[in-house]
């Protein structure tokens, strides 16, 4: 699948007997984890980009940030230009394959949770994001 034939649908949008691979969006920007909040709100801006996928030294997925998440990091009592994406990222985060079905995809996310979950490969790496709206 090339990323000109990714379509915006939410998971409930999935076709009953489709995957993930079927309806995720592009990833989009991929950074290191070690990139300051700062440097990463200014590449978001330059790319026009509401999130960015957040990558280790070897280019697994280890979470994904959004503009409004580092906005509030950088408007926080707790912000320094020292802090950087690794520490705001939870490697814990649920990930997606894109194989996985409508059903094992709104399982691997908790309840409740809303937005953008990363897509990955058998390797980790960031293959696209999946719109959660429940």
């Amino acid at each position: 699948m090339t990323p000109g034939q990714l379509q915006d649908r939410s998971v409930g949008a999935l076709p009953l007997r489709g995957t993930v691979a079927d309806v995720m969006d592009a990833a989009g920007p991929q950074v290191w984890y070690d990139m300051t909040v700062e440097v990463a709100l200014s590449v978001m801006a330059a790319a026009r980009a509401e999130h960015l996928v957040v990558c280790d030294e070897d280019a697994r997925c280890v979470g994904l940030v959004t503009q409004a998440r580092l906005t509030a990091v950088r408007d926080s009592s707790r912000y320094t230009d020292r802090l950087r994406l690794g520490d705001i990222t939870d490697d814990s985060e649920p990930f997606v394959s894109p194989s996985a079905t409508r059903e094992e995809a709104e399982d691997a996310v908790p309840f409740g949770r809303l937005g953008l979950v990363p897509v990955v490969d058998e390797h980790g790496s960031a293959l696209g994001v999946l719109a959660l709206s429940r």
